[in-house]
């Protein structure tokens, strides 16, 4: 679902330059919440050094990365030194939307008017829900089926598919319920596997 909402914001207009940003921001940074995703600001965002792009070759191709410094949030503490990872793709994509907005400072995801003019105000928790289901309505999905919280579900979900072990999962999620995050992964692994395919 998520490359069909890239799809839906494929343009070269502010606003889809943004929503790619923030949607793909939101998805691989571990299912952030719609409210994290509204007080991103600038100073949260850390270059650190190119990674692998294969862990098992370190002197291979090297991709880009930025860490994002968490705070307090719903999982957190204020004090606390959390932080999530974009790797790769996602860093270009958010590198791209800060450039062309020529943000240096403050709030990440700003408000655009209807003549595509950026805002000095952030967008508010509502608005990234709105913007995920209005970009799901593009891409031919119902919107009603969908939340903002779909991101942050789908990531597990995502995770689990790909076969990525649960506690690394959690790592970038923030997920501090192990029995709420194992659901996730449960019912992935349920659809993988070979119980429900005892006749097919």
């Amino acid at each position: 679902i998520l490359t069909a909402l890239l799809k839906a914001c494929a343009g070269d207009r502010l606003v889809d330059v943004r929503d790619r940003a923030l949607l793909i921001t939101a998805f691989a940074s571990g299912g952030r919440r719609r409210s994290e995703i509204a007080s991103l600001r600038f100073e949260q965002i850390v270059e650190e050094d190119p990674v692998p792009a294969d862990p098992k070759a370190p002197d291979g191709e090297k991709l880009p990365c930025l860490s994002i410094r968490l705070g307090r949030t719903k999982t957190t503490q204020a004090d606390s030194d959390a932080f999530v990872l974009l790797v790769g793709r996602p860093v270009l994509v958010l590198k791209g939307w800060l450039e062309r907005a020529g943000i240096s400072e403050g709030v990440v995801f700003r408000g655009i008017d209807r003549w595509g003019n950026l805002k000095k105000r952030a967008l508010t928790p509502q608005a990234v829900n709105l913007i995920l289901k209005r970009r799901i309505a593009e891409a031919g999905f119902d919107p009603g089926a969908f939340s903002a919280h779909g991101l942050r579900s789908g990531y597990l979900t995502e995770t689990a598919r790909r076969g990525i072990p649960l506690p690394e999962a959690m790592q970038q999620s923030q997920h501090r319920s192990v029995q709420q995050a194992s659901n996730y992964y449960n019912d992935a692994e349920r659809t993988l596997g070979r119980a429900a395919r005892i006749i097919v």
